[in-house]
């Protein structure tokens, strides 16, 4: 009797407030080993945020994230076994380690070349030798397409190059998962394709990764999930199919006759306007 894997990340119910903003309310989503799960919805929705609680550079104020089981960010309290307290500063960077993150800024050291860049954590979290960090990081440039850019600084390279670059930093990190937050948002039209590309070969070779985006293609050909969040609440999931050709829930129906231009029947324009 075969079994079902469990998920490579298990989020339940995720909460977090920026002061007395409320913005996400008990998020539950899992991403299967192996599968992409893309996250959809309006501007300030809560997506960014999720992401940002997955890799606690956000300290969640409720919920849980486990990655392959492993609790992130916090551990049971010996004391009070209903609680949990917040992981060393050095237990929690081991942990971020295993968590990839590509921003919608590049994030690149201006003083280091690319290979500089792309060692950098390796050598300095991981422990890795400076001679495995640099092939490693040859490998990947090579993998996305800047192999003869090693020596170059960020300046001397365009927004999609940068990206690049920044996609093969987080994967020197040998991560379980892959976080994208809009990484094609700063780009300009004809560099995005490169950057999807990049991502869709990641997927294919079978990396896990949430990625919050606004490419519907992308979403459509390349997720196996797709999350709607609306006001800090997952409110639909499901196949690319399901929930771009045929959203259930009336925000969704309207959010994706917006980025389509396609009319949309129950739209209201007083949130459309919003």
């Amino acid at each position: 009797m075969s079994t079902i894997p469990a998920p490579r990340v298990t989020i339940r119910g995720l909460r977090k407030s920026f002061g007395d903003q409320p913005v996400l309310h008990g998020v539950d989503l899992d991403v299967a080993v192996g599968a992409v799960v893309c996250l959809l919805g309006a501007s300030g929705s809560g997506k960014s945020t999720i992401l940002r609680c997955v890799n606690q550079l956000e300290r969640p104020d409720g919920g849980t994230v486990h990655i392959d089981g492993d609790l992130i960010g916090f551990r049971p309290d010996r004391r009070r076994p209903d609680a949990l307290r917040a992981l060393a500063p050095r237990e929690l960077r081991r942990q971020q380690a295993d968590i990839g993150m590509v921003f919608q800024s590049f994030n690149l050291f201006p003083h280091l070349t690319v290979l500089q860049n792309v060692i950098e954590a390796p050598v300095a979290v991981r422990g890795r030798s400076v001679a495995r960090a640099r092939a490693t990081a040859l490998e990947l440039l090579d993998q996305v397409g800047l192999a003869d850019r090693a020596d170059a600084y960020p300046r001397q390279l365009s927004g999609g190059q940068q990206q690049r670059v920044a996609i093969a930093r987080a994967l020197a990190m040998d991560p379980k998962v892959m976080l994208f937050d809009e990484p094609t948002s700063a780009l300009d039209p004809e560099l995005v394709a490169d950057v999807l590309g990049v991502m869709r070969d990641l997927a294919r070779a079978g990396m896990t990764m949430l990625v919050v985006t606004h490419e519907l293609d992308f979403a459509r050909h390349v997720a196996d999930r797709v999350a709607f969040v609306d006001e800090g609440r997952i409110v639909e999931v499901g196949t690319p199919a399901e929930v771009l050709e045929h959203p259930q829930h009336p925000r969704a129906r309207r959010f994706l006759a917006q980025l389509t231009g396609e009319p949309s029947t129950d739209v209201d324009t007083r949130a459309v306007a919003s």
